[in-house]
């Protein structure tokens, strides 16, 4: 028995025909270079909360004076206290530059106020010199037309 083979070296290897949605997928991109940049960005945001927490434990721990263990004051309670004056502090510096964002905000909205009432003035300041110099044309071209359809002859004088 003899096999038929095609003239094409590749006709057997052809790839499979896509059927569906897959043969109107956009073909598959190769993956972005930058997220190693993002992934170190990540890691350094991280490194820098852990030494900022590091840095406020040891500051709670120096400037905390040994006091008698009181049993509300130890465990569970503690530690949420000093959790709760960690994130407090961490806060302060966000909410801190979002006031100063929104008053930046607020600023700009009352520039941009006062420049469109401005604006708002020169145009119509504009529009009523524009009507005026309209009107004065038209008085001035009725002028001309009446000079011109005048009397023709002037009257002579008696010499």
């Amino acid at each position: 028995m003899t096999a038929i083979r095609s003239e094409r070296p590749a006709a057997d290897k052809a790839p499979a025909e896509k059927s569906g949605l897959e043969k109107y997928a956009p073909p598959a991109r190769p993956p972005a270079d930058d997220t190693g940049d993002a992934e170190q960005m990540v890691a350094a945001f991280e490194g820098e909360i852990r030494e900022f927490v590091r840095r406020d434990v040891a500051f709670l721990r120096k400037s905390r004076p040994e006091a008698p263990l009181v049993p509300e004051a130890t465990g569970d309670n503690a530690a949420a206290e000093n959790l709760n004056s960690l994130i407090r502090r961490v806060s302060i510096a966000s909410m801190e530059e979002i006031d100063r964002v929104i008053l930046e905000l607020q600023a700009v909205r009352d520039l941009l106020r006062s420049e469109g009432e401005r604006v708002t003035r020169e145009i119509s300041g504009y529009a009523s010199l524009s009507h005026a110099a309209t009107t004065s044309m038209k008085v001035i071209a009725d002028s001309l037309t009446q000079w011109r359809s005048g009397p023709t002859s002037f009257p002579r004088k008696a010499s």
